[in-house]
């Protein structure tokens, strides 16, 4: 399964309730299609607040996905959890509902055993047929999927790719080791240019909500060979991949990215509790952000 370089984390747009908005889940599934180049979408990740979506929600959340990119994008469903039947669970109700593959977090706030990391994925790929990609996110999640765990997870067939936030020498180790096929995403839009420069396949992208049609380019640019014209592409994207997550201070995502959204006339609401929604002077710095 190829999942493609640009797969974009979307966002779940809510009501004024705070409710799922789906006229404006299809917009926004419409224009990352169609204007940002998403080639694959994250349904219910970090970014789509899955922390407090019901699984109710979120499977109907992948039905809808699936339905409204028609093929024109793979689905990629957020079904990880730090319990390993709730998982296996939802993997199920995402593989029946359509589906292209599964993102599973590591296990978190339980602290595991690598050898407990090992054996909690292993068990939910081995219940579903779908390809799955890891997400190894320690500043979330606390524990840490080592090197040797990811290698040795690689070797389960339909285990095809993990999406890294422990840093560029953790992605140059696994490239380094993994089988063919397997392949590393970067979770941080910021290292998009250097995880590909160490042998990393492509960006997992929050950024690319409002510039994913330029991470495209600086993507392609690399690949094809124009070394400096990747370069200038990454430093006209560096204030969003910035600016999103620290606007001007550390912002929880998706609070950011929201609110970026309305300012390019697509609202898609507020975020649930615990988290806020930016205040006065985030919103003034993610204006000066966009207007630029």
């Amino acid at each position: 399964m190829n999942f493609g370089r640009l797969v974009t984390a979307m966002v779940t747009p809510f009501d004024e309730n705070l409710n799922i908005d789906w006229e404006t889940t299809g917009r926004i599934i419409d224009y990352l299609i169609e204007e940002q180049a998403a080639e694959s979408l994250v349904v219910s990740g970090t970014t789509g607040e899955s922390p407090t979506l019901s699984d109710e929600e979120k499977v109907e959340l992948f039905r809808f996905a699936v339905a409204r990119a028609a093929g024109r994008a793979k689905i990629i469903a957020g079904t990880g959890s730090n319990e390993t039947a709730h998982s296996i669970q939802l993997t199920k109700k995402a593989e029946e509902a359509g589906v292209d593959g599964i993102l599973l977090v590591a296990p978190y706030y339980n602290k595991p055993s690598q050898e407990g990391i090992y054996q909690h994925f292993r068990v939910i790929a081995e219940a579903t047929k779908l390809p799955v990609m890891i997400y190894n996110v320690p500043s979330r999640t606390v524990t840490s999927i080592s090197v040797s765990t990811t290698l040795r997870l690689a070797q389960i067939p339909n285990i095809v790719a993990t999406k890294e936030c422990a840093g560029l020498e953790q992605v140059t180790e696994i490239v380094s080791g993994a089988p063919e096929g397997f392949v590393v995403y970067s979770g941080d839009d910021a290292l998009t240019l250097p995880v590909l420069s160490v042998g990393g396949y492509g960006i997992v992208s929050v950024a690319s909500h409002v510039i994913g049609a330029q991470m495209k380019k600086l993507i392609d640019a690399y690949l094809a060979g124009n070394v400096q014209e990747a370069i200038a592409l990454n430093q006209q994207c560096y204030p969003y991949f910035k600016g999103l997550f620290h606007c001007p201070h550390p912002v929880p995502n998706p609070v950011a990215v929201k609110h970026a959204l309305g300012l390019r006339g697509l609202p898609v609401g507020g975020v649930r509790l615990p988290l806020v929604d930016a205040n006065d002077a985030e919103k003034d710095f993610l204006l000066a952000l966009m207007k630029a």
